[in-house]
């Protein structure tokens, strides 16, 4: 059986009888079993999949005017988003067992439009992580083989992506952990602007960083999971109320100007594979008659800093609700309510996520808050006044994702400060709360794949997937 990876492809089949959705179901959990060994599944939603499967399958012949816009949709969900009477940890011990009692927002747009969920997916722990090797249940394994990291944090839902158990995923991105992960395994993923989709049911890290986005093998299929969970929501004051509007790739408005940061190739960090990859990338552009034109961006070598000092500020914040008390895990050791509070977060949670609401608590102490979390702030205004800048002049920005391949499992968790580094592309995006798109453009001379990211201005998701549309 072959499917196809697309959603258009799946629904044709679909209708015409090629094969029944629990046909597809039963394939993908094939498919799930197969991939097992990669760890990207933290727990598979089989029997509940078929059973839904069966509904859909007697919808569709009975009362086919009454089946949703995604029917034939099947996807994973990054173990961070909430799915009413489903296990969700942030892949941490200090949730483990618990289940949510809601559903996130945009988890119920998509089972409103009959999707099936097949499974939760393994992540770094409360999304903290460049590679997916912080999770209390083991690291993810890129597919691509050579004993790879998938890129994180949310390296389980690509990897569901890239092995094809799924025909999409819905993941989060802080700093980069859909992109990144996008690009490492050879995918599409999609961070949209800040407040585009609700954060309603997302396990927070950073508040006004983190976004719900999409992971697939093409543009279409994300454009339709998007145009579903898009829009305001009177759950999260958060959501912007600006019209998402339909994705219908109408629109295609020819020759387009697109910057490039000229820093970006002369930077130490980027590998020689990428930096070919990328001056291939804008060849090709400029063949098919865009003009691509270098800027200056002089804030590149403070993201990485600024980006760390607002996001564990804000973590150290968020995390001090798991405390032994409310949910989550309670230590059976502890003598005294201070001491319950202590044992309980000690065995809890993971070094990273300590080590990060230990830097967060410093940042926002009395003698340093000024110094650091007031300063990273003003860098932040001043970064996104810089691409609205650019904006001004041009339609797009294009960027590496990455500044190198993925690397293997364990060569840089002895070192937090070089996978913080990993991040250096692709925070700029999470600064700004612009949407951001990897899209993979080749291979290295190992065979890893390299991806290239577009940016565009604020809550302009449509022009953004309407271009990459156009490249493949």
């Amino acid at each position: 059986m072959n499917p196809g990876r697309s959603l258009i492809a799946i629904q044709e089949k679909i209708k015409s009888g090629n094969f029944t959705i629990s046909d597809l179901v039963q394939y993908y959990l094939e498919r799930i079993e197969g991939a097992k060994h990669l760890n990207a599944y933290l727990e598979v939603f089989a029997d509940e999949a078929i059973t839904k499967a069966k509904i859909l399958d007697k919808k569709l012949k009975n009362q086919p005017d009454q089946c949703g816009k995604l029917i034939g949709a099947v996807i994973s969900i990054k173990d961070v988003i909430c799915y009413e009477g489903h296990k969700v940890s942030a892949s941490s011990k200090i949730l483990n067992g618990f289940e949510s009692l809601y559903s996130a927002t945009a988890v119920q747009r998509l089972l409103d439009e009959d999707v099936i969920i097949i499974g939760r997916t393994n992540c770094d722990e409360f999304a903290m992580g460049s590679g997916n090797e912080n999770s209390a249940y083991g690291p993810v394994i890129n597919g691509v083989g050579e004993n790879r990291v998938p890129g994180g944090s949310s390296g389980g839902a690509a990897v569901s992506v890239q092995m094809d158990t799924c025909l999409a995923a819905l993941g989060s991105e802080t700093g980069g952990s859909i992109r990144q992960p996008a690009a490492f395994t050879g995918i599409y993923g999609l961070k949209p602007s800040y407040g585009r989709v609700s954060r309603y049911g997302l396990i927070a890290y950073g508040s006004s960083f983190d976004q719900i986005g999409v992971f697939s093998h093409d543009v279409k299929t994300m454009a339709s999971l998007l145009e579903i969970i898009a829009g305001n929501d009177p759950m999260d004051a958060t959501s912007s109320t600006t019209p998402a509007g339909k994705y219908d790739f109408a629109d295609n408005r020819g020759p387009q100007k697109i910057a490039y940061i000229d820093d970006v190739l002369n930077h130490p960090s980027i590998s020689p594979n990428v930096k070919s990859a990328t001056l291939k990338t804008i060849a090709d552009l400029e063949s098919r008659g865009h003009e691509l034109v270098p800027v200056n961006f002089d804030f590149l070598d403070h993201v990485v800093a600024t980006y760390y000092i607002l996001t564990t500020a804000e973590a150290s914040s968020n995390l001090g609700r798991y405390d032994g008390i409310r949910y989550g895990h309670r230590s059976k050791e502890a003598k005294d309510i201070y001491e319950l509070f202590i044992k309980s977060r000690s065995e809890g949670f993971g070094d990273e996520v300590k080590r990060r609401i230990m830097m967060g608590a410093f940042v926002l102490s009395v003698g340093y808050y000024d110094a650091y979390f007031t300063k990273a702030q003003k860098v932040r205004r001043l970064i996104k006044e810089e691409l609205e800048n650019i904006f001004s002049t041009f339609a797009l920005i294009l960027m590496p994702t990455t500044p190198d391949v993925a690397w293997k499992l364990n060569d840089k968790s002895a070192d937090p400060l070089k996978e913080y580094l990993a991040d250096i592309y692709t925070v700029i995006a999470n600064l700004a709360g612009i949407p951001a798109l990897s899209f993979p453009v080749s291979q290295s001379d190992n065979g890893m794949p390299i991806g290239m990211q577009l940016m565009a201005p604020q809550f302009k998701e449509r022009d953004l997937l309407n271009f990459v549309e156009t490249l493949h």
